[in-house]
Order: structure tokens, then sequence, then C-alpha cells
């Protein structure tokens, strides 16, 4: 039998970490009914201790571990796990490797906090754009993710878990330069361009002896079982849904490098430049480069077509292309954020938390790509550039949920593809882009057979 799908009991205490819960909150997640915890922090758990299995389809993992169960057991003195039926790979002679562990904890504790504390809380208004960023700001305070008396230095990454060695290498590479200019790494903590620029900071942070490196790690639960956490993330946040994930990205980041990817590349790539657009943050300082090493210049060039054919010459100058230079890239994040702390001093606005930039509503309310949802999107060229990006960003998270969520999954195997209608000149680069996903590989990992998920309507 391959390892892959060896299981192990254990019974697991935290350190340190949510020690104790109160009996309602035991009882919440014991429930699996459909308003219960249950699932959510089932499936959350079981991604976490799959870390390092090669399986980027959340239904496939679901489905392979059937048996896997995890029971809060309440004792007098604190909580324990009871789990049953977990990926072998997450244990070292029969005791869970540390990081897993506190990854594990990391996830009760904010499936908890959201579950108690946001949801249905008069608290967070939810229906509008303030509270919707209030909650996001409670949710990374919660996970201690916030310092206050920290100087900007964190860059966001972005980038494909399907992507080959060579852009793998050059993650690292970029990761490395960073790190040796005490820049810390944020990413979506899955695989491949999530984790090689965490790589290639510590080993920078080592050399320059800095010991407290950050690799945070931003998740939720749609996209966890597809993109397990990577070994390197030593601080793991699970927001409730990709909305809240984004912009928790762009508050908590003061600069962003994009490498190649699929359509999860180019849904954060259309939400940043939709924010960036907006009027209001005409002004605002935010470093944007998108690099990769020579290979990746063709690649960069037809997302860089795309973003011109949609959105503009406005958008295209709101980020730099760097192909194949590491220390160019470092350089242009280490300058960039510079200007975004004096820009930050000058207007008063906190460095972990970027208050003054604005998210238009559009790109906070939660989209579920059903059917019905990606057949009327709005992708016509009669609207503000923003709101075009909005909705082709939704388009594109359509089809990552048709590629690796469980629940997307199951929707296309029932009623056949999504359909995206719009107009041809926004339809036609669209299709292109995909296209060139699929033939590059970018859509599934490496030998895993991709079947499109979507169909273009012109």
């Amino acid at each position: 039998m391959d390892q892959d799908h060896y299981v192990v009991d254990a019974v697991v205490a935290p350190e340190g970490r949510l020690e104790v819960l109160s009996k309602s909150e035991v009882s919440k997640l014991r429930d699996a009914s459909q308003g219960g915890l249950y699932n959510v922090f089932r499936n959350c758990a079981l991604a976490v201790l799959n870390t390092g299995n090669n399986i980027d389809d959340g239904k496939e993992l679901l489905e392979r571990f059937k048996s896997f169960d995890i029971t809060i057991l309440q004792r007098e003195r604190g909580i324990k796990l009871d789990i049953r039926g977990a990926p072998a790979r997450a244990f070292v002679d029969d005791k869970m490797i540390k990081g897993i562990h506190e990854h594990l904890f990391s996830v009760l504790r904010d499936v908890i906090f959201i579950y108690d504390e946001i949801h249905g809380n008069p608290k967070f208004d939810l229906n509008s754009s303030e509270g919707l960023t209030d909650a996001v700001f409670h949710i990374l305070r919660n996970a201690n993710v916030l310092k206050p008396m920290t100087n900007p230095n964190l860059v966001v990454c972005w980038g494909g878990h399907s992507i080959s060695r060579e852009e793998y290498d050059y993650t690292k590479q970029v990761g490395y330069e960073l790190g040796l200019r005490a820049l810390d790494i944020c990413t979506g903590c899955g695989p491949g361009a999530m984790k090689g620029p965490m790589k290639g900071a510590t080993i920078a942070h080592a050399k320059q002896r800095i010991a407290n490196g950050r690799y945070l790690g931003f998740s939720e639960p749609g996209i966890i079982a597809a993109e397990a956490p990577n070994p390197i993330v030593n601080d793991l946040v699970i927001l409730p849904d990709i909305e809240k994930r984004l912009e928790a990205f762009v508050r908590t980041g003061h600069g962003i490098v994009v490498f190649p990817g699929g359509a999860g590349t180019a849904e954060e790539i259309l939400y940043i430049l939709g924010i960036l657009l907006h009027p209001d943050n005409a002004d605002l300082p935010y470093p944007l480069v998108f690099t990769g090493p020579a290979s990746a210049e063709a690649y960069f060039r037809q997302i860089d077509q795309f973003i011109g054919a949609t959105l503009g010459q406005e958008a295209q100058r709101r980020y730099k292309i760097i192909i194949d230079d590491p220390v160019g890239v470092a350089q242009a994040m280490q300058s960039g954020i510079r200007q975004v702390r004096e820009f930050r001093k000058e207007h008063s606005d906190a460095y972990y938390f970027n208050w003054r930039l604005k998210i238009d509503h559009e790109f906070q309310v939660p989209f579920f790509p059903t059917h019905e949802n990606m057949r009327n999107l709005r992708l016509k060229k009669n609207q503000e550039r923003h709101l075009l990006a909005a909705n082709l960003r939704r388009a594109f998270s359509g089809v990552v949920a048709g590629n690796v969520k469980d629940q997307g999954i199951r929707a296309i195997e029932q009623y056949g593809r999504f359909e995206i209608h719009g107009d041809a000149s926004i339809m036609d680069p669209m299709d292109a882009l995909l296209a060139s996903f699929v033939a590059q590989h970018r859509m599934k990992l490496p030998g895993k057979k991709y079947n499109p998920c979507y169909t273009i309507v012109k």
C-alpha cells in the first residue's frame, strides 16, 4: 500500500493554545448537522494533517480518508482531540509533527472564533463594507498576527500550486533575496509558489541571524483541502471565505509579488488590480511585481495582454514585470515598502493593517459559484473598470471552485460545466488565457488529468 494511504489513530492535547473550551463550543464542534461546526472543523483538520501528500482535489482527499474522524474530549484539566484515521505522514514514531500540531489547533482557534464571535454577532454588520473589514481585522487580531511595533516588512507572495521545477526554484531564489533584506513572507500557505518563497526566506533569515522570521499562511475552508498548509508556515489563519482571505492579504501585506500560476493566480491579480483601480486608491502606494524565470516571460506577456484588453492601460501602470531577476524583485519590494512606510506615517495609518485602502463592497461580498451565478456574471465593458475587475475575479473564482474545491467539483459532475457569458472583447482574451493555463498544465498538479469545468460563451 502507498504510504499516502496509511492512517493513524491518536489523542493530542494543546500546548499553550486554546486549552479550554466551553460546553457550548464543544457541543457545536460535535454537531454534524448543516448548522453545526463539525464538518467545517473535520475537513480543515484533515487538510492540515494531509500536509505533504500529493493531492490538489478536495473531493479526492475527503473520499480517500472517508474514515477520518476527530472528536473533542472535554476533561477536567482541559480538552484533547481524539483523532481516528489520520494520514500517517502527519506523525513520526506515532507522535504528531510539531508544526502540524500547531496548525491543527490554529484551525480549532479560528473555526471557534469565527462561528462564535463573528457570525450572527450584531457587533459586525456583515452587510456593510466597514463591518466586513472589521470582521477581518478581529479574526487576524485573535490569531495574534497583527504586530503593532513592527516596521512594514511583509511581502505577500501569490502564484500557482502547480508550477514547474524551474519556476519553483525561482520562487525560492526570490524568497531568499527578500529574506536577506529582512522581509517576511505571507502566502496562501500551500505548495508550489506558496511554499518556495518561504523556503528561500528561511535560509536568508538564518544567514542574517533573524530568529523571528514570519511565514504567514492564510487559507479558507473551501480551498484548504486542495492546498494543505506547507510545513514552513509558522502562523496559520483560516478565514471564513475567499473574499475575506483576499482582504486579509491586502490589508496586512505591504507589497505583493506574483509568480506564475493558473486560475487562482488570475483571480488574485484581478482582485488587487480592481482595488487599486478604485479612484480612492489612486495615490496610495502599493508595490506590485509580476515575476518568474526567463521561461515565464511569455506567460506574463499574455497576462499583461489580458489585463490591457479588459481593464486597460491604467491597470497595467499599477504593476511592474521583472523577469529572471530575483535581486531586482527584492530591491523593488524594499523600495516600494519604504514608500508605504512614509505614506502611512504621513497619514497616521497603522503599519500592521491597511485601514486606508478602499475596498469596494463588490470585492467583499461572498460569491457562490453556482451554475446560475456563473451564467449571470456581468462581463461587459460598459461599467467602471474596478467593477469589471470584480466580476472577472468572480469568474476565475468559479473556475478554481470547479477545478479543486469539493463542492464545485460535485456541482460540475452533477450539472455539467459552468457557462461564462460576456462581451466577445472580454471572452476572447479570457478564453485564450484559460486555454494557455490548460496547455501549460497550470490547472492541476503534474501528472493529473485535467477536465475543463467551464465553457466560454461569446
